[in-house]
């Protein structure tokens, strides 16, 4: 596989990701309304805890590809949210294997954070000059390794978006349906 075409995949499992993070969203908040709603979320909710496995080891593939296949060099801010990601295709997959919801005292939090710092990346890479000193002169955090898929999907962005249907899918509960 090319490089241009890991990265035009990798874009659209980002775009998959953040449709189905606001589509289950919506989801729960009709879910108390809506029969079809609340079957949507007792569906996705089963077999949520292996969705966000596999999206967090899918994750982890991606910026592995990246680094070690693209040579993409990862700056500090990519480091922190490996940080956050990598424990997490770990956690999520023990946990999916032994149905342990309660993973999501330990998922979310750690989500969250890499969910901000992929924000905080995407921002340099946008306006360089709001980075605090935090990223390295040699490789600065500003450095965009390719353009931007569809003129906006970068590689923090599509970090933030397995953040945050990870966070979507390991919060999801079965609902009551409405009769």
């Amino acid at each position: 596989m090319s490089t241009q075409t890991a990265e035009v995949f990798f874009a659209l499992l980002a775009l998959v990701a953040v449709v189905g993070a606001v589509g289950l969203v919506v989801a729960r908040v009709m879910a108390s309304r809506s029969a079809a709603a609340a079957s949507v979320v007792d569906t996705v909710a089963g077999p949520g805890l292996a969705f966000a496995a596999v999206v967090a080891a899918t994750c982890m593939a991606g910026s592995l590809y990246f680094s070690e296949v693209a040579d993409f060099i990862p700056c500090t801010l990519c480091w922190y949210q490996r940080i956050a990601m990598y424990p997490l295709a770990v956690m999520l997959a023990i946990a999916a294997a032994r149905q342990d919801r309660a993973v999501r005292f330990y998922a979310v939090p750690l989500a969250t954070i890499g969910a901000a710092i992929s924000t905080y990346h995407y921002v340099i890479e946008w306006v360089p000059e709001a980075e605090t000193g935090v990223c390295s002169t040699t490789i600065p955090c500003s450095v965009q390794w390719f353009d931007p898929i569809f003129g906006f999907v970068s590689l923090p962005f599509m970090a933030f978006c397995g953040f945050i249907l990870i966070i979507s899918l390991v919060t999801l509960r079965p609902q009551e349906t409405v009769t």
